[in-house]
């Protein structure tokens, strides 16, 4: 029982201090989860340009930040904004998505008038999600079928 909890205690030490710097830890989980994100004004309407795209671009920030998502790159199209973001596993991409919409729509649209009378809604309700790791689906197949 002893010996254990002895390798319990170098596993506890060994886990709280990654060696990697791409890893994040929190109180139960070490973890490395980053999303590429696309979403577009509804209609796909060229309306992030000028001012509107700079206003974004803070709201996004504080938005982000706020809700503990770290945002890597941001770049903004006058169609379309891509995100490359990490978050903690207690954050689905469905909730930062939603975050980040519903802040921005709500500030752009009162901030920003002509964006009420050309858009009913400023987002489009989809929206592309994918996963972005170090190590390929290849690799982590062939390590699954190994065990």
């Amino acid at each position: 029982m002893q010996q254990l909890l002895v390798f319990c205690r170098i596993y506890i030490m060994e886990v709280q201090q990654p060696k990697d710097s791409r890893y994040v830890k929190s109180a139960g989980a070490i973890f490395n989860l980053s999303y590429h994100i696309v979403w577009c004004p509804n209609y796909r309407r060229k309306v992030l340009v000028g001012d509107v795209e700079q206003r974004l671009k803070h709201i996004l920030f504080a938005v982000a930040q706020q809700y503990g998502v770290l945002i890597e790159t941001r770049e903004g199209m006058p169609d379309h904004v891509h995100l490359f973001v990490s978050s903690d596993p207690t954050r689905c991409v469905a909730e930062i998505v939603n975050r980040l919409q519903g802040a921005s729509r709500g500030i752009l649209r009162e901030e920003f008038p002509h964006l009420k009378s050309r858009l009913p809604t400023l987002w489009s309700r989809s929206y592309y999600a994918g996963t972005v790791g170090h190590v390929s689906q290849a690799t982590v197949k062939k390590y699954i079928e190994n065990q």
